[in-house]
Parts: structure tokens; sequence; C-alpha cells
């Protein structure tokens, strides 16, 4: 099944805002219909591919065949840009000119993708690595000075190995997400890597943009998951992880971890597998303040015992339900005041009592008051539902969009404070004030995540007033000592936020790699790294 083009996920699952949540946009931001239609897909006019003759016949030698070289309207409208709220709100306009692909080439191996490469080479032509398409960031925005290709792995997407001895298993990088955990599970394995973008994003996609996963304080973010991995570039191919641990020099899995196809096409990836739980309960706790609970999970997580899940949403994001995007707008599920936390474990069933009656006992201590196991439940059946509610706030005439970050425990405080803040001031002057939610998504030892979620109206041009707001924020981040993504990646959007936290010698550093792994600067240009 395709994604929906113009929005996210299966379309089917699309769902209108209830009137209760019209009438509180309405009355609460001044949201006011759309003025137009998004066109449709069949309306929108895309020039024709800028690549001749010979570069179509050499790609398709370098894939086995026609078929697996797209060059019509839709293939390219539906792998133009990501999933970010400005990406959406352009190609519902039909503004797909600046950024549409050539054509989508679907190589069938790791062999394909190294003669894809060279093709594109010889000929002139860029390349973007596609896999589910779900950047947020700008990841599929390049700025190419030639006509580019989508490099669409969606045909290589297996399990190439399983090693029940050492726990790891080898997965090619198209394999999108639940088809990995339905192939591990046979054997009786998970991942346990479920982040929101879980229905539809990849194996590649996650080693490619460090994805973190809502379990992460029990399994890990993505890039501990991974043990080894292979990179095809326009040098060669680069093999990396021998073993689970090595002393043999920096570690070159660190480099093709969060390059975002700057560097090469991931090709394969080794991780590390777990025994699927014999149990999972989720639940909910209330806490009087944001600083009371982040109080509580910084107990956790220094101290333990670490649940598998560990979140807590601010008293703004608790008002309105967004713990239980799915719930917003019912009566199903009654707010308390303060703010919400889930805990969540995973793992044997003796296992999992044990850290949840410790981990209840520092909670209470903490100042928690237990909500039952309802609220956990909600908020896991509901766990990917938020992007499709962003899409219902489109269509409503709400601008809605998502940012997040990271930083250590003793300046969350001023991040928060700091991010809220410029969020809320840029807007109101544009004539739009929001409504700032925000969550810690993610614990560890020394510090946390912060996610942020703004719904405003839209203005007369949704995109333009977005745009001072997200500079704002980041601004904001970098000055209370933030890092510009914990998740979501560096795509075009934190590009230069980026360049900024690596500092001139690191970039200078990461700039040689690129002229050696890609000496003719075909892959993902001005994504990660500015371009010349």
């Amino acid at each position: 099944m395709d994604m929906l083009w113009s929005g996210w996920g299966d379309p089917a699952r699309a769902t209108p805002l209830p009137d209760t949540v019209t009438g509180l946009l309405r009355d609460l931001l001044g949201v006011k219909p759309r003025s137009a239609e998004p066109v449709a897909l069949e309306e929108i006019t895309v020039p024709e591919p800028a690549l001749d003759t010979a570069a179509l016949r050499a790609l398709a030698d370098a894939v086995g065949g026609e078929a697996h070289v797209r060059t019509d309207a839709e293939a390219r409208i539906r792998h133009t840009r990501g999933k970010s709220t400005p990406d959406l709100l352009r190609i519902r306009t039909g503004d797909v000119v600046a950024a549409v692909p050539a054509a989508v080439v679907l190589p069938a191996g790791h062999d394909d993708v190294l003669a894809v490469l060279r093709t594109c080479a010889e000929h002139g032509l860029a390349v973007v690595p596609f896999g589910g398409g779900t950047s947020v960031v700008g990841g599929l925005s390049p700025q190419p000075r030639r006509p580019f290709v989508a490099l669409d792995l969606a045909r290589m997407d297996g399990m190439l190995a399983l090693d029940p001895v050492s726990r790891t298993a080898t997965l090619q990088p198209g394999l999108r997400a639940p088809h990995a955990e339905a192939l591990l599970a046979e054997h009786g394995y998970t991942l346990g890597h479920f982040p929101q973008s879980y229905e539809w994003a990849t194996i590649g996609g996650f080693a490619a943009a460090r994805s973190s996963g809502q379990a992460s304080a029990g399994y890990g973010r993505f890039d501990e998951m991974v043990l080894g991995l292979t990179l095809a570039t326009p040098a060669g191919t680069l093999d990396v992880g021998r073993a689970p641990r090595s002393a043999a020099g920096p570690d070159l899995r660190q480099l093709v971890l969060g390059s975002e196809g700057a560097f090469g096409v991931i090709t394969s990836v080794t991780v590390r597998i777990r025994p699927l739980p014999e149990t999972r309960v989720y639940e909910g706790w209330r806490f009087a303040s944001f600083e009371e609970g982040a109080a509580a999970l910084r107990r956790l997580a220094q101290d333990g015992p670490r649940p598998t899940v560990l979140r807590l949403s601010d008293e703004t994001e608790t008002l309105i339900g967004l713990a239980q995007p799915d719930a917003i707008g019912s009566s199903g599920f009654s707010q308390p005041a303060g703010c919400v936390a889930i805990a969540g474990y995973e793992g044997t069933e003796e296992d999992t009592a044990h850290r949840r009656e410790r981990a209840a006992a520092v909670l209470r201590d903490c100042g928690g008051t237990w909500l039952g196991e309802e609220p956990g439940e909600r908020w896991a059946h509901g766990r990917y539902s938020a992007p499709y509610l962003r899409d219902a706030l489109l269509d409503a005439g709400a601008f809605a969009e998502t940012l997040e970050t990271a930083g250590f425990w003793s300046r969350l405080p001023e991040l928060y404070a700091s991010v809220r803040a410029a969020l809320t001031t840029t807007l109101t002057e544009s004539g739009t004030p929001p409504l700032v939610m925000c969550h810690i998504s993610h614990v560890y030892e020394n510090g946390a995540s912060l996610y942020f979620t703004v719904v405003s109206a839209q203005g007369d041009d949704p995109v333009a007033h977005w745009e001072p707001a997200k500079h704002a924020a980041n601004e904001a981040i970098m000055a209370a000592g933030g890092t510009i993504s914990h998740h979501h990646g560096v795509g075009s959007d934190h590009r230069d936020w980026y360049v900024r936290e690596a500092g001139p010698l690191g970039i200078s550093a990461l700039q040689a790699v690129k002229r050696q792994l890609d000496p003719a600067g075909l892959l993902n240009p001005g994504i990660l790294l500015p371009t010349d």
C-alpha cells in the first residue's frame, strides 16, 4: 500500500476532527476554514524528466529493466519531499517543480545500488535515497545543481540473516518496521524499535537518521542497536562492524549512522535483537507539575528501575489530551489536572512485575498518583495516531507542527522555557497566537529529550508564518545548550544550526569524508552538509 501522497499513512485511517475540537480551535486560536481545497494528484503538472535516452537506458540496465525506472508523474510526485507540515502544505497546492525527481529508480540489491551510483556519476545526476518517505526535517528536499533521481529501496525489503546464538539479524534497508517485526517474530524475537513513524518508516531510514523509538528507555535508540552495516558509495563499498564492540580505531559505524544519505546508501544493517516479551503493561501517573514529573523521571533514569517506556506530558499537553491523540474530542477519558506520565513495562512476567512494583514506589515517593492502566493502554492504542491528527488539523484550517531537542537534566528547565517562549512570542507577533505543548519523550541517565507540538491558525501564508517561528525555536535551542535534533535528524531544515553545533573543524572533517566517498557530490546535496 502506498502512503497518502498529500498526508500521512493509510488514507482509510484519515478522519475529520470532532465538532468540539473544531469549535475549540475557532474560539481559542481563531482558526478559520481553509480558503481552498488541496489540489488533486492528477491536477498537478510536473516538468518533463530531465533525462536523455542514454541515461534512462543506463539506469534501467543498472536495476534489471525498464519496469524498475519510473518517470510517470504519479511516481515522481509520491517521491517529492517528505512529511513535514511545510512539505505537505506545499504539495497540497501543487508546488512540486523545485523538488520533484526526474525519475524513481528501484534497485534490488547492493550491486544494483553501486551500478546506479556509477550511472549517475557518468550522466551528472544527483541521488536522493528514499526509504519510507517519512522525513519531517527536509531530508528529502535536496538542493542539487543538476537533475536528481529518487533511489527507492522498496525492493530491498528482506531479512538476509538471523543468528539466534549471537541474537543478531541482518536486514535490508527498504524493510518497513512492521514487516521487520513480523519476520523476527516468526523466530521469537523483536527489534523493540517503535517510533511514531513505525508503521511506514524503514530500517535504512532508522539508521540514516539515528531514530529513537518510544520504548527507548528499555530497548535503547536505534543507533545503539546497530552492530554492523554496509554502505554503497560512488567510491565503492564500505563494510563496518566485525564485533559487538571494538578498540580498533574510531568506530566507522558512527560515521554512517545519522549521515542521512550524504555519504552513501545503506544497503544492509546488522542489529541486535531481543526475545519477544511475554507481557506488556502500560499505565498512567499524575504529577502536580511538569517540574515534579521531570524530577521523578530523572530519578528512575539515573537510579532505576527503568521502565521500558517512560514519558511525561506537560500541563498543556495533558489538558488537551495529546497523550491519547486518538481520543481527543471524545468523552471516553477524563483528563486529570497537572501532568500525566506514561510508564510501560515489557519482558518476562516476573521481571515486569518486579520492575513495575519498584518503579511505582519511586514514582509515589516523588509525588506521583497512580491513574491505573487505562491512560497507558489508551496511549499504546493511539501511539501512531498523532500524524493523522496533524493532517486533520490541516484539513480544518489549523497549522500543526512538531520539533524536538535534548539536553542535560540541569539545563532542561531552561531549554523547555526558552523554546516555548520563542514559539509563543514569534507566532503571537505574526498574528497567529499558538497552543504550545511539550512532553519528555526519551530519558537517559544524564538528560532527556523534549518534544514540542505547536498548533495555531494558518494565517495568509502558513509556510511563511512558520519559518520565523522555527528559526526562533532553533536559536533558542542553541542558546539554551540543547542539540538541534534528538531523533528527527538534520535534513535541510536543521543544517545551518547543525553546522554551528558541530563547529568549523568538525564540518571540515565531514566534508573531507564526503569528498572521499562521494567525489562528485551526487548524494543528497544540501542535506546534512552545506554545498560548496
